[in-house]
């Protein structure tokens, strides 16, 4: 799915390769997330890591924080490919990746992307020479590297520096000007240093986290036009529920319609026993609502009223979302463009036969008082009126044959 014309330009920067994916330049914007499993579990980690895969995250960080978890690593990245899942792993190293990175060159190896957080790597001489050999290490194995700044870690010596120059302004920035100004800084001092150390920039992705909506927006614009390294979208802390949703998709639907990011991450926090995967689901939503990626066809569907006092069709929409999303898995294997395909499913006959003729399939279900008929539209023409106790499963039959002779078969390679 192209972009949408009435938002700007996509932000040009430098294209970086993390294992069999692209993140900037001309790519499309890529999905990630992350586990929430012991790493040093390799069996756990690798399940969830999968699941994600599945879900439609296109990379997968993983934390590597001690020795047990740096020696999983190879065992994860084992599991997956014999799994026939390899998607691109990704290290996310604080305070003693430079130690794990240099002690198990196999788990150097094994990951597509190494994450650092400057603000933690170290502090005085000893960050200089740790930061340098997250870098050359970085270097030695070909990876790329995420420059991962974090209002809530940031270097306090670099701060304090930033706090100090601010002060001896005439018209010296308010408190929320300073914190953007010291994470942009952070991030690209240590983006030049890494340059400086002999890393490329098509191995650089910065990225600067704060957890405000406002804030994060108006960081993004400024280290977007101060660069142009591939850049990583998040709002860090976004929360639970409905909060970090909301929160996630009202700061990125602006940067993303500014033509700002290459990547993101949703990082919503799981209720008790909540499926990890749902933080890719959200991300692919956003890109798609934005016009910006197809992922999975989406289902239409009307809030419901007075007029549909019946919950059949909210359930029928559930469940054929739930279902185009389950058989996308074998649907994206073997059919050409079939995430682009829409369906409607409507309660009542006010808007319900208009809202199915502009859906590749739609169905108008019966409201309060209506007679217990369902028209279905297929490509805005009315081919069936659907009646009985199997309207969903004659309906996902309809959808099943639209994609059988809709989509052209890709062709098979022995």
């Amino acid at each position: 799915m192209s972009q949408n014309n009435i938002s700007s330009p996509r932000r040009r920067s430098v294209g970086v390769r993390v294992g069999t994916i692209t993140i900037g330049g001309d790519a499309p914007v890529i999905v990630q997330s992350m586990t929430n499993t012991d790493t040093a579990d390799e069996v756990a980690t690798a399940v969830q890591v999968a699941q994600l895969a599945r879900a439609g995250s296109e990379l997968v960080r993983i934390t590597v924080n001690t020795a047990e978890a740096a020696k999983a690593v190879p065992a994860i990245r084992a599991r997956l490919d014999d799994m026939g899942c390899h998607v691109p792993l990704v290290g996310d190293f604080h305070f003693n990746g430079h130690k794990l990175l240099t002690a198990y060159p196999d788990c150097a190896k094994a990951l597509a992307k190494y994450r650092i957080n400057p603000g933690n790597v170290g502090h005085g001489r000893k960050r200089d020479e740790q930061f340098a050999t997250l870098i050359e290490t970085a270097c030695k194995y070909d990876k790329p590297v995420r420059i991962g700044v974090n209002w809530g870690s940031l270097d306090p010596e670099m701060l304090a520096r930033i706090m100090d120059e601010n002060a001896k302004l005439a018209k010296p920035l308010d408190a929320g000007q300073v914190m953007r100004k010291a994470l942009i800084t952070s991030a690209l001092e240590s983006a030049a240093k890494a340059e400086e150390l002999g890393l490329s920039r098509d191995h650089i992705i910065l990225s600067c986290k704060v957890s405000g909506v406002q804030d994060l927006i108006a960081v993004y614009r400024e280290l977007a036009a101060q660069c142009d390294y591939a850049l990583h979208l998040g709002l860090t802390e976004a929360g639970m529920g409905s909060k970090g949703i909301v929160a996630s998709t009202a700061a990125l639907s602006v940067l993303l319609f500014e033509g700002i990011g290459d990547t993101i991450r949703i990082s919503l926090t799981p209720e008790p026993g909540g499926d990890r995967a749902r933080e890719v689901i959200v991300a692919q939503e956003i890109l798609q609502t934005m016009g910006l990626r197809a992922f999975v066809p989406l289902v239409a569907a009307c809030p419901g009223c007075g007029r549909t006092t019946s919950t059949y069709f909210q359930e029928l929409a559930e469940s054929i979302q739930a279902y185009v999303r389950e058989q996308m898995i074998s649907w994206r294997e073997q059919y050409v463009g079939v995430e682009n395909m829409t369906l409607a499913v409507m309660g009542c006959v006010v808007n319900g036969p208009g809202e199915s003729k502009h859906a590749n399939i739609g169905i108008s279900l019966p409201g309060s008082g209506e007679n217990p008929v369902a028209p279905v539209f297929v490509d805005g023409q009315k081919t069936v009126t659907l009646k009985g106790d199997n309207i969903a499963g004659e309906f996902r039959h309809i959808v099943d044959e639209y994609v059988r002779t809709k989509y052209q078969r890709k062709s098979v390679h022995v």
